[in-house]
């Protein structure tokens, strides 16, 4: 009797686990680009697109894997068909620039801050005066009323 138990609780544990495994054309559809119109599948209606449709149909009722199809989709029609590149190679550094990039401008941002919150005020060339005016510099002060001499004549 616990035998039968064990089997019980085996295959009702292995049955949702296989199910997880066998991929939808959903799955797929939002991870393959239509050669044609280099959109994604989901959205393609081209017949390339059917006819790569029917072929991920076909694949999943023959019960290949997910991983098993989007290898044979590559073979077929070369690594441009997947959404995302693979984390391999040369083709990582599509996975990595756009992380390394953020990194660096959150330093170059963090630096920055630092600097401008650190740095003295800068003081104005000329300070306001009792009467709300700027004063000037004295030899400043008699060119500009020089000119504005020459200016009222």
């Amino acid at each position: 009797m616990s035998r039968l138990l064990v089997l019980v609780a085996a295959l009702a544990l292995a049955a949702p686990a296989l199910a997880a495994e066998r991929p939808t054309l959903a799955d797929l559809e939002d991870e393959v680009i239509c050669p044609t119109c280099n959109t994604t599948l989901e959205l393609s209606s081209s017949p390339v697109a059917e006819r790569m449709r029917a072929f991920i149909r076909a694949r999943i009722e023959a019960g290949d894997s997910k991983q098993e199809i989007k290898d044979k989709l590559v073979a077929d029609f070369g690594e441009g068909v997947l959404a995302a590149p693979p984390r391999e190679g040369f083709n990582l550094l599509a996975w990595l620039l756009p992380a390394v990039g953020g990194i660096a401008a959150l330093g170059t941002m963090a630096v920055l801050a630092r600097r401008w919150r650190s740095a003295p005020p800068e003081t104005p060339s000329t300070t306001p005066a009792a009467n709300g005016r700027p004063s000037l510099d004295p030899e400043l002060e008699r060119r500009v009323d020089e000119e504005l001499v020459r200016y009222d004549a």
